[in-house]
């Protein structure tokens, strides 16, 4: 709860800060490929889903090289595992399945950006930036993998030890352009690492061994971080603000 309220006061600041100025909204949508580090595990391979976002970004009428800007949206992170088959006889392909782990979530970013004109037009314009970035888990698929195998608890994570919010970073570039006086397109990358961990788990002793119920074993401390590479095409649209002196 405190952390909801810490974040609500953040974003009222935020958004008084951009009020005297110009300001464009981005919807943007794209792929994302998502990532994850798993402690004590073996490395999981990259899950490919999308991402969705508004963001609100100040603009500087006279020369808008800098702004600040907020931005919230639903990410799907995560990571994959994926089996491929052979044929025993002649030894040629006979199919896959793909393992999917997937937090779906929702991100604020809050940061800034720089600019800078590309070409004598003034239309296009080269950014980079990046900000601060909170993320809340609204579901996840992993309490439904492994369903049926007796060595689930050892191999799958559990919701239990799944952290609902997590902090990171995200850092971006790309380019924005001008279709009209006040509307406009962007093309972004960004990279979405997490400096705290999705998921964290203690190691568990004295497990009853599935295959051997004469004998207990320990599953091992397991930690997962995500990170995320993502690529938006946004739709921009300029609120101009021009002041008159009388």
């Amino acid at each position: 709860m405190l952390r909801f309220v810490f974040v609500l006061i953040f974003i009222n600041s935020w958004s008084a800060k951009m009020s005297a100025q110009s300001t464009a909204y981005v919807f943007q949508f794209g792929p994302t490929v998502g990532l994850q580090k798993w402690d004590n595990s073996f490395e999981r391979e990259p899950l490919f889903k999308y991402h969705a976002a508004l963001s609100i970004e100040s603009v500087d009428n006279e020369e808008d090289k800098n702004s600040l800007f907020m931005q919230i949206g639903y990410h799907v992170k995560g990571s994959a595992n994926r089996f491929r088959y052979y044929n025993i006889n002649s030894g040629a392909p006979g199919g896959s399945f793909t393992e999917e782990f997937r937090f779906n979530n929702i991100s604020l970013v809050l940061g800034a950006k720089q600019k800078r004109e590309i070409g004598l037009s003034g239309r296009t314009r080269f950014f980079y930036g990046g900000g601060l970035r909170v993320d809340y888990t609204l579901s996840t698929n992993i309490d439904q993998l492994g369903s049926g195998d007796p060595y689930r608890a050892i191999l799958y994570p559990s919701v239990a030890f799944m952290n609902r919010w997590m902090a990171g970073f995200s850092i971006s570039t790309g380019i924005e352009f001008q279709l009209k006086e006040l509307i406009g397109g962007e093309i972004k990358l960004s990279i979405q690492p997490d400096v705290t961990t999705q998921y964290n788990q203690p190691s568990i002793g004295n497990i009853i061994d599935p295959y051997n119920p004469g004998s207990v074993i320990t599953i091992s401390e397991r930690r997962i971080r995500n990170s995320a590479v993502e690529i938006g095409i946004g739709l921009r649209l300029l609120r101009k603000v021009e002041y008159i002196d009388e």
